[in-house]
C-alpha cells in the first residue's frame, strides 16, 4: 500500500520546506525585531526585556525594539503576538499571567496561549515575599497567621491585580493555612505598595524585584519568601517551607515566546542567541541586583514547565473562585 505519490513531488516539497526554514534560521534576523511586552513601561517584565533586547541588538546587528502594549491583564499585547507573522521578527516577553493564569481567570479569551505561542526560554524568576506594614504585631509567620485568625475575616491583603501571581499566591496562602482574608486588588504593583507603605492595607505579596527597596528602607517588614531556597538579598528571611508551610512555592517568572507557527530552526536560533545574552555580564548583574534567578532553558523544557504551571494555577483559580468577568 502506497501512502504517498511516487513521483517524488511530496518528498521534494518536504525537503524544500525544511531547507527554507533552515535558511530563515541562518539569516535571522533580517531586519528589526519587535519585542512586545504586554505591560506598562517600567514594570517587572521590562527588567528582563530591556537588557535582553539591548544584548541581542549588540550581538546581531539588528535593532530589537521594545513595544509596551498594556491592557487586559496582559491579554492585549499577547494576543497581538499570536497574530503576528511567524518568522521570528515579532516576539513576546511577559510574566506568567497571560500564559498560565488568565485562561482560567477570564471566561472568554481571544487566544489560546498553549496552542498559539511557542515557548523559547524562561528568562528569570523571582520568589515572592510576604511583607507586612510595621504596625502589624507579628515578627514571624506563625504570629502573623495567629493575628489574621484573630481578625475573624476582617484582615485585608493587597495585590497588584486580580489574577496576578501576587494575588493567587495570597489565595494559596489562605487556602493552605486556612485563613479568612479580604483581597484588595490594585491596578499594578506600585499603587498597592503605596497603600501598604501608608498603612491603608496591612499586608501583600510581591516579587523581590518590586519590594526590595522598601524592605531595605525598613518601611515594610518581610515575613517569609515563596522560593525553595532563601534569596541572597534576604538571607535572614525564611522560606514558607522553613516556616512550616511547604505547600507554598511560587515565583514571578518571565518568559520569551514567539508565534506558534514559527519554524523550529528559528526558535532554536532565537533561544541560542538569547542564552548568550543571558549568560553575559550585563544580564547577570540584573539578576544579582534584583534577587532573581537565572533559568535559561531549552524550548522543549520550557514548554513542559509552562504546561505544568498552567495546571497548577488553574486549580488555585478554581479553588479560590477568582474571576475578572
Amino acid at each position: 500500500m502506497r501512502l504517498f505519490p511516487t513521483n517524488g513531488k511530496f518528498a521534494f516539497a518536504i525537503a524544500a520546506t525544511v531547507l527554507s526554514a533552515s535558511a530563515l534560521a541562518q539569516n535571522w534576523p533580517t531586519g528589526n525585531v519587535t519585542v512586545v511586552v504586554p505591560w506598562p513601561p517600567g514594570g517587572p517584565s521590562d527588567i528582563a526585556a530591556r537588557p535582553l533586547a539591548k544584548g541581542l541588538t549588540q550581538n546581531l546587528g539588528q535593532t530589537f525594539v521594545i513595544d509596551n502594549r498594556a491592557g487586559g491583564g496582559g491579554n492585549i499585547g499577547t494576543a497581538a503576538v499570536t497574530r503576528a507573522n511567524p518568522d521570528g521578527h515579532t516576539l513576546l516577553i511577559t510574566s506568567s499571567a497571560p500564559i498560565v493564569i488568565n485562561p482560567s481567570l477570564y471566561k472568554k479569551m481571544a487566544f489560546d496561549p498553549i496552542k498559539e505561542l511557542a515557548p523559547v526560554t524562561n528568562l528569570l524568576r523571582a520568589p515572592l515575599v510576604l511583607v507586612a506594614h510595621p504596625s502589624v504585631p507579628a515578627k514571624n509567620l506563625k504570629e502573623l497567621m495567629a493575628h489574621i485568625q484573630a481578625q475573624k475575616g476582617k484582615f485585608q491583603y493587597a495585590s497588584s491585580g486580580n489574577g496576578t501571581p501576587q494575588h493567587l499566591t495570597g489565595e494559596l496562602f489562605a487556602s493552605v493555612a486556612k485563613l479568612d482574608m479580604i483581597h484588595v486588588p490594585y491596578k499594578g504593583s506600585a499603587p498597592a505598595i503605596s497603600d501598604l507603605l501608608g498603612g491603608h492595607v496591612p499586608m501583600m505579596f510581591d516579587s523581590t524585584i518590586a519590594i526590595m527597596p522598601h524592605i531595605k528602607s525598613g518601611k515594610v517588614k518581610p515575613i517569609a519568601q515563596s522560593g525553595t531556597k532563601r534569596s541572597p538579598l534576604l538571607p535572614d528571611v525564611p522560606t514558607f517551607a522553613e516556616a512550616g508551610l511547604p505547600a507554598i512555592e511560587s515565583y514571578a517568572w518571565y518568559g520569551l515566546f514567539a508565534p506558534a507557527k514559527t519554524p523550529a530552526p528559528v526558535i532554536a536560533k532565537i533561544n541560542a542567541e538569547a542564552q548568550k545574552v543571558m549568560k553575559g555580564a550585563d544580564f547577570q548583574k540584573v539578576l544579582a541586583d534584583t534577587g532573581t534567578e537565572y533559568v535559561g532553558d531549552t524550548p522543549a523544557n520550557f514548554s513542559k514547565f509552562v504546561q505544568a504551571e498552567s495546571v497548577k494555577w488553574s486549580k488555585v483559580v478554581k479553588d479560590s473562585g477568582a474571576t475578572v468577568d
